[in-house]
């Protein structure tokens, strides 16, 4: 049976509402550019408002596709961490490997240093520091360089002992009263250090030169003795300074004298120890009896 002739081909009553619900939002959408458009000329201000107002909804939506982005770049990021999570663990199995190794050697050494102190019947009687108190204060500039320490006479601080913060030393004191001391840094003009160099065992003299720097000259003249880097510690010549503390390390090279930089810088530590005195100098000898 053929079909009626008043029947178009492809009737649909939904394809109708859809053809009418496009004009409608092409026919409102014409009129809302119409209306921003005069809206834009009569009042710009109220467009500007509109435009805000815009503005703080795409960045909204903006913000909420960028979190999306670094959430795929980060689960790229995973993926890759999981690829190459392999070959990571190898290389980091090979530095535990070497890290066992020398913790290994290490051991041995220091058991054969102990076995060689027994041999020669050799002691290290290192002294335990008196008290730990704060740094309150140090001298900024001048040729003279002092730091306050918050202890004295009443925390049993005397003058000569030794004043060390976690980095290394930092000096000497100089005076005390009850309750507080003055230290004379390391910087100071007036100080001196015996030192060695530990990369060579190069016995040295480091003394202040009042601008925050030490000059550090070898005993021996003659040579480039120094290099820059260089680790300077004390070297116990004397008798007041234990030995092995860190001093300085070396910052310029100037033919066989350095300028070093103090690794304690007083201006800094919160905290400092004091040490006694590590073995008194000899000073008077004892008259000898005559025959």
């Amino acid at each position: 049976m053929a079909a009626p002739r008043h029947r178009r081909r492809g009737f649909s009553r939904r394809v109708q509402y859809g053809l009418f619900a496009g004009y409608v939002i092409a026919i409102a959408g014409i009129l809302l550019g119409v209306a921003l458009l005069l809206v834009s000329r009569l009042d710009p201000r109220a467009f500007g408002t509109l435009r805000g107002v815009v503005v703080d909804a795409g960045a909204l939506f903006t913000g909420i596709g960028r979190a999306g982005v670094e959430g795929i770049h980060g689960m790229g990021d995973a993926i890759d961490a999981y690829l190459a999570a392999g070959s990571q663990n190898r290389e980091l199995r090979k530095e535990l490997a070497h890290e066992r190794r020398a913790v290994i050697a290490a051991k041995v050494i220091a058991a054969e240093n102990a076995r060689l102190k027994k041999l020669v019947r050799l002691t290290e009687n290192l002294p335990a520091p008196i008290l730990s108190t704060r740094l309150i204060g140090s001298t900024p500039t001048g040729q003279r360089r002092f730091a306050t320490l918050s202890a004295g006479t009443a925390g049993k601080v005397r003058p000569g002992m030794t004043v060390r913060s976690p980095e290394g030393l930092v000096g000497r004191v100089y005076e005390s009263g009850i309750f507080a001391s003055r230290v004379l840094l390391l910087t100071d003009g007036e100080t001196a250090v015996p030192v060695k160099i530990t990369r060579s065992g190069l016995a040295a003299i480091a003394t202040g030169q009042g601008d925050g720097t030490m000059e550090v000259r070898a005993l021996i003249a003659g040579g480039r003795p120094f290099r820059r880097g260089d680790l300077v510690v004390t070297s116990g010549t004397g008798g007041v300074y234990t030995p092995n503390i860190p001093v300085a390390v070396v910052t310029a090279v100037r033919g066989d004298r350095a300028v070093a930089r103090p690794l304690a810088d007083p201006a800094r530590a919160d905290f400092a120890a004091v040490y006694p005195i590590a073995q008194a100098p000899i000073t008077d000898l004892p008259a000898q009896p005559k025959p």
